[in-house]
């Protein structure tokens, strides 16, 4: 006698949703039935968006935050002081920092930190991109907006030993982050008051 199971489309589904972070097979299984019961489940617009997002939305070809052209809005805003460069570990920890409404200056998102466990050197992450950026447009200051974990602490210290090299202020965030934590667990208050007492690195000039 055979077992009960979905039909291999509705079964297709739900592993296609267990690869998405923090969706489990319960969570995947609850997802995939919603979409097939619910009558506003609209999975054929869910599909569209989704398709949209591959396809219309990539990385800005200069700080690396998400851009549906090859700039995004951030690096072609002229409001904004080029003389202040924030760098970041992901693109998403871009958002934070702007709405703590501390910082109007530009970013610079790595894509990850330095991580010999995770097999992550820093040929990996876009330093060379940031020191072309430091190249081609000095700014007066590079902010080391980085987590307050060991990986993060030891890619702030490569990256200001790079910058040694180069006539900039370097400082990083002070007061206000948890040790151990990323910018995307800190709350705009916390942000705000760690952009506004931000402090110079012993290398910087």
């Amino acid at each position: 006698m055979k077992r009960a199971e979905y039909p291999a489309p509705l079964r297709a589904l739900i592993e296609e949703l267990k690869r998405l972070p923090g969706i489990g097979s319960r969570s995947a299984e609850r997802i995939a039935l919603w979409m097939v019961q619910s009558p506003d489940s609209h999975p054929e617009s869910l599909g569209h968006s989704i398709e949209k997002v591959k396809l219309g939305v990539h990385p800005c070809g200069q700080c690396g935050f998400f851009s549906e052209a090859d700039l995004c809005p951030l690096c072609l805003d002229p409001a904004r002081d080029p003389h202040i460069l924030c760098v970041v570990e992901q693109p998403t920890d871009i958002l934070p920092l702007e709405r703590s409404g501390a910082f109007h200056g530009l970013y610079h998102a790595l894509g990850g930190k330095i991580s010999p466990l995770d097999h992550i050197g820093p040929e990996k992450l876009r330093i060379s991109a940031l020191l072309h950026r430091l190249k081609e447009a000095p700014p007066l200051e590079v902010i080391l907006a980085l987590g307050a974990d060991v990986e993060g602490e030891a890619t702030a210290h490569y990256i200001a030993d790079l910058l040694k090299a180069y006539p900039v202020k370097i400082t990083r965030l002070a007061q206000g982050l948890p040790a151990g934590s990323g910018l995307e667990y800190a709350d705009e208050l916390t942000l705000s008051r760690a952009l506004t007492g931000r402090t110079n690195l012993p290398s910087s000039r």
